[in-house]
């Protein structure tokens, strides 16, 4: 039986994109091809005198118990005050590569921060870097960024948007970031926000868009609609389109569509806001 590996990978994409994470196991099975299970003998009757040990509930572990497990550290107002204290971009990128409370940190290259003008109208913000990212140390570079800076050309936005990620170090095997992950990098990504004062934000895919936006939605119930997205002290309230990834595009190009108009229409916003 031929397989239509394409058809598998867009169907994947539809499921992830639709906002589903879980799998039944880490590894395809073939069910077909395994010998049917014979049902298992019938067990004796336990007998009167038969003591079954009880099964402790890990809720009711003991005091000891439970100070055996090592407490997570919180380094989120670790990342808050760091962000705080930088007064400009350079400042912020220098804090973001000395910052040591992400767990990403420790697989990655380099931090990777922003490419992109510093009084840019325009804030891109994705999900988090690859590979390609993790090696040249800037975001959107690859295949997927190369059209995503095809589509800003088009649209008249190439020099006016400032690019970065929900967080900085590139998770192993390009899987999506964590929400623990994306909360310890959130006080750098909103200092970036104060710092650019963009008119806008363009949230590309899903896992940016939950992220920013607070929400549990996937990106097909999401893009195209503007959301105001707002800061964890209220002080600032930006508008914001949530859209498609390029990497999304990559495997299903009749979805540029989509995406294109959401850029028609991003770029008309941006240019009666001026």
């Amino acid at each position: 039986m031929s397989v239509d590996r394409r058809a598998i990978e867009s169907l994947l994409s539809f499921w992830a994109l639709s906002g589903a994470e879980t799998l039944y196991g880490e590894t395809p099975v073939d069910r077909t091809a395994q010998a049917p299970v014979r049902p298992a003998a019938p067990r004796p009757a336990a007998t009167a005198t038969a003591t079954v040990a009880p099964v402790r509930p890990m809720a009711l572990m003991t005091p000891v118990m439970a100070a055996s497990v090592p407490a997570q550290p919180n380094f989120v107002p670790v990342a808050r005050a760091a962000a705080a204290e930088a007064g400009d971009l350079a400042a912020l990128k220098e804090a973001i590569a000395a910052f040591e409370g992400c767990p990403l940190k420790a697989g990655a290259r380099q931090a990777v921060f922003s490419r992109g003008p510093a009084a840019a109208p325009l804030m891109i913000i994705g999900e988090a870097p690859g590979a390609d990212e993790d090696a040249q140390g800037a975001p959107f570079v690859g295949r997927a960024g190369q059209l995503l800076d095809r589509m800003l050309a088009a649209a008249g936005l190439s020099e006016r948007a400032f690019i970065t990620n929900t967080v900085f170090w590139r998770p192993p095997g390009n899987r999506t970031p964590t929400a623990a992950e994306q909360a310890v990098c959130a006080p750098f990504l909103e200092r970036a926000i104060e710092l650019v004062k963009p008119r806008a934000l363009l949230l590309v895919g899903g896992a940016s868009a939950k992220a920013m936006l607070k929400t549990t939605e996937g990106i097909l119930a999401l893009r195209g609609r503007w959301v105001d997205w707002r800061s964890s002290d209220g002080a600032m309230t930006i508008p914001a389109l949530p859209t498609l990834h390029p990497a999304f595009l990559l495997r299903q190009p009749v979805a540029k569509r989509k995406s294109w108009e959401d850029m028609l229409v991003l770029a008309e916003r941006l240019e009666r806001a001026e």
